[in-house]
């Protein structure tokens, strides 16, 4: 047994943090939960109240949001080398982004999805903007290359790269060439491929056990 699970649906956020977790490389437990039953069960809300997935638990830590769990494991398992040094120039963009994603990009992401426009002139009131701003930095962010750090691969490029892909995939995100090539580049990492099966194989269990 291990001291680290993740608590998951293959069909969710859940597989940003698989990836996280495959990209650190250390043994980890799945729970996988389905969605209005056991992710709403009073054990699991012990867990995480809002009865939603992803969440880890590392020892007697509980950590939830994809993006804190990205965060939490790179500083936790820091020879994996996930995220800059603290006393690194780099730990700032490392933040940025990360939490560019997770605020801005998130929510310029769901309202396209959502087919939600910001009333003109109400743009000050909501932390993107506006949807071209909000893609237009992300294209400055991914454009240099190869990571959003450079040469180094961090927890940031996981979390980004996961809404640039899923963004893609279901049109909320404009193919731009810069954010093709970004996600091409990501998808091939060892750790990425081995979280897209084993989250493909957990979901085809999961539908036939109904």
């Amino acid at each position: 047994m291990t001291d680290l699970v993740l608590y998951t649906n293959p069909q969710s956020r859940g597989r940003i943090a698989r990836w996280m977790l495959e990209e650190v490389g250390r043994p980890y437990r799945t729970e996988p939960l389905q969605f209005g039953t056991t992710m709403k069960a009073p054990s699991y809300l012990a867990i995480n109240p809002m009865g939603k997935v992803p969440a880890i638990r590392h020892g007697d830590v509980v950590v939830t949001e994809a993006a804190a769990i990205c965060a939490y494991l790179a500083d936790a398992f820091p020879e994996a080398r996930l995220a800059p040094p603290v006393d690194s120039p780099l730990r700032g963009p490392y933040y940025r982004w990360l939490f560019f994603a997770a605020g801005p990009l998130e929510a310029a992401l769901v309202n396209k999805a959502l087919n939600f426009a910001v009333p003109p002139g109400r743009e000050r009131m909501v932390g993107y903007g506006t949807y071209a701003d909000t893609l237009n930095a992300l294209e400055q962010a991914v454009a240099n290359g190869p990571y959003l750090l450079g040469d180094q691969f961090t927890a940031a490029d996981v979390y980004v790269g996961s809404a640039v892909g899923w963004g893609m995939m279901f049109g909320t995100l404009e193919k731009r060439p810069a954010f093709e090539a970004y996600f091409a580049r990501l998808s091939q990492r060892p750790a990425a491929i081995r979280a897209n099966e084993i989250d493909n194989n957990l979901a085809a269990e999961m539908a036939k056990a109904g």
